[in-house]
């Protein structure tokens, strides 16, 4: 690929649309090139750096993106700077290549959480392979994240009248028996009901059940959710 001084490489605009983000660390400048090249080829939003402190300062977008990390950087390690991201809570997927990687340490990066492991020099498609499939697994997991907060923010609606009635529907008690335990009238229990139901979007029990897993909330039985889901109908 041919070379070009660093300030020529094209930065993204903050105000560009993005779909996606590419950060590779490497302290490598031609490697550096080459790669946002090679992204910015196919459309990804690519950004670059020398080290691991300056990748760390600088904006996430927040979109779905993956790390290209060499292992060997000087000063520091790739493989370091992993444990350091887990710790921090940056969960993006992690593809990591080295002239001088083994099995072990393949073995130990893939091992917490890496999803690729490539030797230089690699294939161009390769590399885009490797981002492809990195991409697609951080979109699943903020499609999961902003489900999740959206189900939470659902929750946190609810009164802490209808959030009783929630986790004893969960637990599978009826009407009769909610309205015995919360001592109020079974009419008022099924307008709560009514309104957990709307509230969560929830269209069974089912649901309900699901959701409440989810959130990791344990009913009035003292059993977390998942063990009555088990129970109950399975979807």
């Amino acid at each position: 690929m041919r070379a070009e001084p660093v300030s020529a490489v094209k930065k993204m605009d903050p105000a560009d649309d993005l779909d996606s983000m590419v950060y590779v660390i490497d302290d490598d400048e031609a490697m550096r090139i080459a790669l946002v090249d090679l992204l910015h080829s196919i459309g990804l939003g690519a950004q670059a750096f020398a080290s691991c402190r300056e990748f760390s300062a600088c904006h996430k977008e927040d979109v779905p993106s993956c790390l290209i990390l060499d292992v060997r950087l000087h000063g520091e390690t790739g493989l370091a700077f992993q444990d350091e991201l887990v710790k921090t809570g940056i969960r993006m997927p992690i593809i990591f290549m080295t002239g001088y990687g083994d099995v072990a340490m393949s073995v130990k990066a893939m091992k917490a959480g890496a999803v690729d492991f490539l030797p230089k020099p690699f294939r161009e498609q390769d590399m885009l392979d490797a981002v492809t499939n990195a991409l697609t697994c951080d979109s699943e997991r903020l499609a999961a994240q902003r489900a999740l907060a959206a189900l939470r923010a659902s929750y946190a609606s609810l009164s802490p009248r209808e959030q009783q009635v929630m986790l004893y529907v969960v637990d599978g008690l009826m009407n009769k028996e909610i309205a015995s335990e919360l001592n109020l009238s079974e009419i008022t229990v099924k307008i709560h009901r009514a309104q957990v139901m709307r509230k969560m979007a929830a269209r069974s029990v089912a649901d309900l059940v699901r959701m409440t897993a989810a959130l990791g909330i344990e009913t009035p039985k003292g059993k977390p959710a998942w063990e009555t889901w088990d129970a109950q109908e399975n979807y």
